[in-house]
């Protein structure tokens, strides 16, 4: 069956977003130990007893829903740092979202994250010829919020008592987005961002 996102190895100077596969557990479930990441609550990052569970999860996503889960590699160390997806695919409407991002605490805000972004962006805008992107997060993950405007999404606005978390409590979900003709601007941002880190 032919798919919107077929799976692609997105590669950049500080690093390498590669198709998610099921050895890869143990080295997410080390990034995921650097920070003790699975301890915030409004996260969605698992646990290192539960990394194959997430990654089966994510493979059956992009089988049964057409996601693209990656894991983030870091180009100078080959240390796998991450994970992030392209998901909630809406092939008809040239739509989906990127999220499920994650970093081990080493390299969050740091160049690694910027790059990678622009590569998603680029192969969703430029390869499948996306008209929006959307990301989202919880309403109380106020580094992530900050961090997906610095890229230059524009709040789309919230919607409220969206999901039920792990723990029971009703989520409030940010909604941002990237539209085709504001690809180019924003593309520019992340080179410019890039080349002064």
């Amino acid at each position: 069956m032919s798919r919107w996102i077929e799976p692609v190895t997105l590669t950049g100077k500080h690093v390498v977003l590669e198709p998610l596969a099921l050895e890869h557990d143990a080295a997410l479930a080390k990034a995921a130990a650097d920070g003790e990441l699975w301890k915030l609550w409004y996260t969605s990052v698992p646990a290192p007893e539960q990394t194959r569970a997430y990654v089966e999860t994510a493979l059956a996503m992009r089988e049964d829903t057409g996601a693209m889960p990656f894991v983030v590699r870091d180009a100078k160390s080959g240390e796998i740092v991450g994970c992030t997806r392209f998901f909630n695919v809406e092939a008809a409407h040239r739509r989906l979202e990127i999220g499920y991002t994650w970093y081990a605490q080493r390299v969050q805000r740091t160049a690694l994250n910027t790059e990678a972004k622009l590569l998603l962006l680029g192969h969703a805008f430029e390869a499948l010829k996306a008209i929006a992107v959307e990301f989202r997060t919880h309403f109380m993950n106020h580094p992530s919020r900050a961090a997906i405007a610095r890229l230059g999404a524009k709040q789309d606005g919230i919607l409220r008592s969206h999901q039920i978390g792990r723990d029971g409590a009703v989520r409030d979900t940010v909604v941002f987005s990237i539209i085709e003709t504001e690809w180019p601007a924003v593309r520019a941002h992340l080179r410019f961002k890039l080349e002064r880190s």
